[in-house]
């Protein structure tokens, strides 16, 4: 009803002083419907049809400017798919989505996982060697969560380790690592939203890759969380919920809750298993993920190298393999292309692999590489609404307006800490952080973009503050994404480890806060004051180490 009233002006060409606080509404729909329906699909396809209306009003009727609407939502969606990039992006997600599939199927990651569980003698043991299998599955936290829980249930079961701190380590060691790896299935996602965020800016030329990077020491969550699992590991040591369940599989056996049920956490993915008598081996995981890897990094050094011109061409043909050359190189990589071919062809040498060891036959290859891209559809459906939703906001000024009505106003110092929490608010209420990150990032570049001038940044401080922004946003949604019932990976660490569902996020709740806390207050509010993240860093793990260490409890203690 109110949107006609400002229809007149529909032609003017700054849409952020035409439309003034009516901009908010394509993001504040989308977050909203995101903590209503916690279904983050619904809520940014909503919020894009918001700004579509917006800027289709019509003075004649209703109806009509609901047809322009829904078809300028469509054509939004189409161009997003059209861009080269983000179509290289989809694609990379979905090949490695397949990828993952095969090398699932030839019980790679599973042959890995059983060459450590042997090793796990003791409980501290059984907890780090789980641990460190994170590590080796960094490129998705699906996978992560459905290899490492059904080959280690057995060991822990065995030395009387809760089901709920099995749960835990396969959450926290989940998304934290896949947030972190340089080569995943997150990656092209985020560097689709920092490359599109930085152009709403005027910097289309920002190497996005680059960017990431720099955001990793800014990853405080991701990061402490880790070491938190470590550090609890290795002393035995725990606190709040996850003592008493700690305490309980020892003392009594009981490795699950007697209070609660949790036999539909037994569930498999058969269709993902290895067929029986296929003997596993570790290298049905390393060969292809050792190309993935070799043929990304070869990859982006000749892609950038044909990409240079000019003086910095011959400076690099000069000394083609200098510091100076690989950094140039990889800075005018283009990263969607790159991931997308080094995904295909190890998917290729997977594929290849398992023919000839007779494991699965060419139908059977193929079958299930496209099980592997179907799991990862969603998340190219979500790719497109959020790239979608940031060129609504774009066209509708939306950036602009907070920018130019908060700039003044936000302090400088507490922004990062504000962007952290609003991220792990909408994550917790989605369930996902795929979306939390689509929704904020177009915003938090612009606005810490603005917030740093105003309070008068020079170029690298500037730069540094917008990277700190960025690494909130990316860790905050993880923070959120951990605290939620309706996290779905969540839902597979409890399913991989058989434990009740709300027993897990009961017990890793505390733990996830009391972490996230940590951030806040050894990461982002003196990161924003400038203090060196090679302080912040070793004053995190310190705090974290301190309170395991003295507040925490020795569970194996009668």
């Amino acid at each position: 009803m109110l949107l006609p009233i400002i229809a007149l002006a529909s032609d003017t060409k700054d849409n952020s002083t035409l439309f003034g606080v009516f901009t908010l509404i394509p993001p504040l729909v989308a977050i909203v419907l995101a903590f209503i329906t916690r279904n983050v699909i619904f809520s940014l396809f909503i919020g894009i049809f918001s700004g579509t209306y917006m800027i289709s009003v019509s003075e004649k009727n209703v109806f009509i400017s609901i047809y322009y609407a829904f078809v300028d939502m469509s054509s939004k969606m189409v161009g997003s798919l059209a861009d080269s990039w983000n179509a290289g992006i989809v694609l990379q997600v979905l090949t490695i989505g397949g990828m993952i599939a095969v090398i699932t199927k030839m019980g790679g990651p599973r042959a890995i996982a059983e060459k450590l569980a042997k090793k796990a003698k003791t409980p501290a043991s059984a907890q780090l060697y789980t641990w460190i299998m994170g590590f080796f599955i960094f490129f998705d936290d699906y996978a992560n969560s459905l290899v490492i829980g059904p080959i280690m249930k057995p060991v822990t079961d065995k030395l009387k380790i809760a089901r709920e701190k099995l749960a835990f380590i396969i959450d926290a060691t989940a998304a934290p690592i896949a947030g972190l790896a340089l080569i995943s299935t997150w990656v092209g996602y985020e560097l689709s939203l920092i490359k599109d965020a930085y152009d709403s800016i005027g910097q289309p030329d920002i190497n996005a890759f680059g960017i990431f990077v720099e955001t990793l020491p800014y990853r405080f969550y991701n990061i402490l969380m880790l070491a938190f699992v470590f550090f609890s590991a290795f002393t035995l040591r725990e606190f709040g919920p996850m003592y008493k369940a700690a305490h309980r599989a020892h003392t009594k056996g009981h490795v699950t809750n007697p209070k609660t049920d949790s036999t539909l956490m037994n569930q498999e993915n058969s269709f993902m298993l290895p067929k029986e008598g296929v003997t596993y081996s570790i290298y049905n995981a390393i060969v292809p993920i050792f190309v993935l890897i070799v043929v990304a990094i070869v990859g982006f050094y000749l892609n950038g190298v044909s990409a240079l011109e000019g003086e910095i061409l011959k400076a690099v043909e000069s000394n083609p393999f200098s510091f100076y050359a690989v950094r140039e190189a990889f800075g005018a990589a283009d990263a969607s292309v790159v991931i997308f071919e080094a995904a295909l062809f190890s998917s290729l040498v997977a594929i290849i692999m398992g023919l000839k060891q007779k494991i699965f036959s060419l139908h059977e290859a193929l079958e299930t590489w496209v099980y592997g891209v179907k799991a990862l559809v969603i998340t190219a459906v979500i790719l497109i609404l959020a790239w979608s939703l940031s060129a609504v906001m774009k066209e509708v000024g939306t950036a602009n307006y907070l920018v130019t009505l908060l700039s003044e106003s936000t302090p400088q110092f507490i922004l990062p800490t504000v962007i952290f929490i609003l991220g792990s608010i909408i994550s917790f209420s989605t369930g996902t952080s795929y979306g939390t990150m689509g929704i904020l990032m177009p915003l938090t570049i612009p606005l810490a973009n603005a917030v740093g001038i105003q309070t008068g940044l020079e170029d690298v401080a500037l730069h540094n503050y917008i990277v700190l922004n960025v690494g909130a946003v990316l860790t905050g949604a993880i923070f959120g994404d951990h605290c939620s019932p309706i996290s779905d990976t969540s839902i597979l660490s409890s399913m991989a480890s058989s434990c009740n569902h709300m027993d897990h996020i009961s017990t890793q709740l505390y733990y996830a806060i009391f972490v996230g806390t940590v951030s806040i207050l050894c990461g982002y509010l003196p990161a924003a004051f400038s203090v060196p993240v090679t302080i912040l860093l070793p004053l995190g793990l310190l705090v974290i180490f301190l309170v395991i260490r003295f507040y925490g409890k020795p569970y194996l203690e009668k």
